[in-house]
């Protein structure tokens, strides 16, 4: 048996993911429970045909799953598909799209990668409702055209689970981790209960600096940012964390 390290963790993001963040942090030794505050759920609206566009923009797996379900991959599936980051992109390969690469980074790396590919458009944007940024409006200078279609929402959960409120009360739950900006101003007000003193005691794992401020508002100020936005940089500040609660 591995080391196992004296720190409990709540991972917030939505399903399957948090099983995925649940299965690394045991991996690592690290006790975690999951508190998913969004639930994907999908948007009715017609999607456009494949014809005329130059590729495919993906910047999320739940754009992956979303096309999934529907069952419109292999409508798409002949398109370059241009995803912001390695996760993405293989999911994009597992479902079935042929011509994949990926900006491994964020949406800025993305745009930048676009710039660089030549592509004039259109481009196919298959998003979720609520977008942290502006893909048409980014490239716009550029000159490319976007087609959006907003074909999933990620709808917050009403209320933190009881267990998980009041564990968070009495300091059995060490830190946090929390990868989109979105969950974090879900997680600030369903936590708005919270003690100032135990706001300062609870760790903030979170994917970015722009993920954190909404949590930075809500006065939670023991934050720390992953170096690079994915996951494998927030197993490796998770890591960090645990081993620094140990000690030596």
């Amino acid at each position: 048996m591995g080391l196992v390290l004296m720190t409990r963790m709540l991972v917030t993001r939505p399903e399957p993911d948090a099983q995925s963040s649940l299965a690394r942090l045991q991996a690592l030794g690290i006790e975690a429970v999951a508190a998913p505050l969004m639930e994907r759920v999908a948007i009715e609206v017609s999607l456009p045909p494949a014809h005329g566009f130059a590729a495919v923009v993906l910047t999320s797996a739940n754009a992956v799953r979303s096309l999934v379900e529907r069952g419109v991959v292999g409508d798409y599936a002949h398109l370059p598909v241009l995803a912001v980051g390695d996760r993405t992109a293989r999911d994009a390969q597992a479902a079935g799209f042929v011509r994949v690469s990926s900006a491994a980074g964020s949406f800025g790396d993305l745009v930048n990668a676009i710039s660089l590919s030549g592509l004039k458009g259109p481009l196919f944007y298959p998003t979720g409702k609520h977008q942290s940024a502006d893909l048409s409006k980014a490239l716009a200078p550029l000159g490319v055209m976007v087609v959006t279609a907003r074909i999933y929402d990620m709808v917050a959960v009403p209320a933190m689970p009881p267990d998980i409120l009041v564990a968070l009360r009495h300091g059995e739950i060490d830190a946090a981790l929390v990868y989109s900006r979105r969950t974090a101003e879900i997680f600030a007000q369903l936590a708005q209960s919270l003690e100032r003193t135990q706001r300062q005691r609870l760790g903030l794992l979170c994917l970015s600096e722009a993920v954190a401020e909404p949590l930075l508002e809500a006065h939670f100020n023991r934050i720390s940012l992953a170096d690079r936005p994915d996951e494998e940089a927030m197993m490796v500040l998770a890591l960090g964390f645990a081993r620094a609660q140990t000690g030596p």
